[in-house]
């Protein structure tokens, strides 16, 4: 259990390290050193116009654990929380503050860490904790309704749908607790490899389905009423001859556009799989363990290198790729409007076009990192660094 330990510690480095190798962590020469350097931005001639709505701190944020946590959006309020700061509620459109929860004064005890999230949804609020807490809040006042809790760490956003909250929790369970009473409706369990990324993400759910990213490099469909495997999908398989080279964990949370998931992986393998049978349509070697973006007739995904590439939907095509932003830490990839966006380490949002990959347009949010995707919603573009300030940004 130690030499685990050590492993997903160790993995959990290369993930937050972004732009460093295994080599470079016990030194090298000067050119290997510069090598290993995030890309230096160059200056650019804007092609779009992004406007600033507003910014708020919710907290102190997840500094260097990890969690990769950011806003949620339901009925044009933005819910957001932090490591210590409790969960926010803010109009979307203006950042006017709606409501706070701050959990030490509603337990009289010391503050919950909150991680995993916050999902929203059907009038609901849900939270995870990094001691397994699942605490569920009124959308529209921030009461506490239910709390219950899992057997290891919430990182992940729960999602609400079909009279659930559904939970993944950093041991590779999913837990659905009944939405109105938090009562535990089912549990699957997936066995973690002996090497991972440090992190996963939320389920995404369809029709009388729950798909799951999994850190052996699968995609998993459960029934949403029991639970029940129906389908599993091997995005990337763990092979190499290192527990290292076997990563290839699909921490992103996978896209339901009409009856396809599209899932990308660690080991840089993007897959589009038939939601029904769980077939496989296409796979393409360039991706990477964040979100993926869905464009109309294209998919966006951010390698572990820092190259953004455009995938065809329905052939796998790439037709793309971007390779300026290398080594620096992209976060996942989101889509406003008729550009795909990502995050840095450095705190930069970065805007490509759709059509072409050329860069359209950035902007700086605070000096610290973002890890989490970007969310859009209604034409804006929320961003929140790993200092909990939150940002929404919208395109002019």
């Amino acid at each position: 259990m130690k030499v685990k330990y050590i492993a997903f510690v160790l993995a959990g480095m290369v993930a937050l390290g972004g732009c460093t190798t295994v080599k470079g962590w016990f030194g090298g020469g000067k050119d290997d050193k510069k090598a290993q350097e995030p890309a230096k931005l160059t200056d650019i001639t804007p092609t779009v116009q992004v406007s600033k709505l507003w910014s708020v701190d919710a907290g102190k944020g997840e500094g260097r654990i990890g969690v990769r946590q950011g806003p949620a959006v339901a009925d044009g309020h933005v819910y957001v929380a932090a490591i210590e700061g409790g969960v926010h509620a803010y109009d979307l459109q203006t950042g006017a503050s709606q409501w706070t929860y701050e959990p030490a004064k509603e337990k009289k005890k010391a503050a919950l860490r909150l991680s995993g999230g916050p999902g929203a949804g059907g009038g609901l609020v849900v939270i995870g904790g990094l001691d397994g807490e699942v605490i569920a809040l009124d959308a529209a006042t921030g009461t506490e309704k239910w709390s219950s809790k899992v057997g290891a760490e919430v990182i992940a956003a729960p999602v609400i749908g079909d009279g659930l909250a559904i939970v993944h929790s950093i041991d590779g369970r999913v837990t659905a607790f009944d939405a109105n009473t938090g009562a535990r409706r089912w549990f699957w369990q997936r066995d973690l490899p002996a090497l991972t990324v440090r992190g996963n993400d939320a389920v995404v759910m369809g029709p009388g389905y729950v798909f799951v990213g999994n850190d052996d490099g699968s995609v998993a469909a459960l029934a949403t009423p029991d639970g029940r495997l129906l389908w599993e999908q091997d995005v990337s398989t763990g092979e190499g001859r290192s527990e290292l080279d076997r990563m290839a964990d699909v921490d992103g949370t996978p896209v339901l556009d009409g009856t396809t998931v599209y899932a990308s992986s660690f080991k840089r393998e993007t897959m589009a799989i038939d939601g029904p049978s769980g077939r496989s349509i296409w796979t393409r070697g360039n991706g990477g363990p964040g979100r993926v973006g869905n464009g109309s007739d294209r998919v966006v995904v951010s390698d572990p290198a820092g190259t953004v590439w455009a995938l065809d939907k329905g052939t796998g095509e790439a037709l793309w790729s971007q390779p300026a932003l290398a080594r620096r830490s992209l976060t996942g990839v989101a889509v406003q409007g008729d550009y795909a966006v990502v995050g840095d380490y450095d705190g930069y949002v970065h805007w490509l076009r759709l059509d072409t990959g050329a860069l359209a347009a950035r902007a700086r949010v605070g000096g610290d990192a973002l890890r989490a995707a970007p969310v859009v919603s209604d034409g804006v573009l929320l961003v929140q660094n790993i200092d909990g300030e939150v940002t929404a940004f919208r395109l002019q």
